[in-house]
């Protein structure tokens, strides 16, 4: 199976567990160094970014679910996004490169119709590819899901949804839809 087909297939499974919806956001932290078989941040690879995220937005887009793409670590770990999904947002300066936001930041940026850069997001579900560590950017309470693709080609794959937060003592009664 090629690196976009797992893309698509984790995609469709997470958006399906995480009940995801038009508007929604969510997140992808990605090493295309660890993708391709490197330690992170040796081997970044466009090629490698261009597949991962044909393969997520192709499964995103038309659901009208947005795509925020995690920077590497030389930017602070910026959000690349559309600036309809964050409308009112303070953004940030930076034009993510290579070897500063990463390949797959840069790619998004190159291919999002009106694309900008923020310090930090909260999404509804996220994709963490290569243990980038994507936990800042997603909303509380993160829950952990397991897929049925658990790598994207050599790197680790880590997803999460989120729910909303349980409040209220042992009287209170949960939304069962919203676990």
């Amino acid at each position: 199976m090629t690196i976009k087909e797992q893309c698509i297939n984790a995609t469709k499974e997470l958006v399906e567990i995480a009940k995801l919806q038009a508007g929604d956001i969510f997140v992808v932290g990605c090493s295309t160094s660890e993708v391709v078989g490197s330690k992170i941040g040796t081997n970044s690879d466009p090629d490698t970014a261009e597949q991962i995220f044909e393969g997520i937005y192709s499964v995103l887009k038309p659901l009208g679910i947005y795509i925020a793409i995690q920077c590497c670590e030389h930017l602070n770990r910026a959000i690349v996004t559309e600036r309809k999904a964050v409308l009112g947002a303070e953004r940030v300066n930076v034009v993510p490169q290579k070897k500063a936001g990463g390949s797959l930041a840069t790619v998004a940026y190159s291919r999002l119709e009106e694309p900008v850069v923020l310090e930090q997001i909260k999404a509804d579900a996220g994709m963490d590819i290569g243990s980038t560590l994507i936990g800042m950017h997603l909303k509380s309470v993160a829950v952990p899901v397991r897929l049925s693709v658990n790598k994207i080609g050599e790197a680790s794959l880590v997803c999460a949804r989120v729910r909303p937060k349980f409040i209220g003592g042992e009287r209170a009664i949960y939304n069962k839809d919203l676990m």
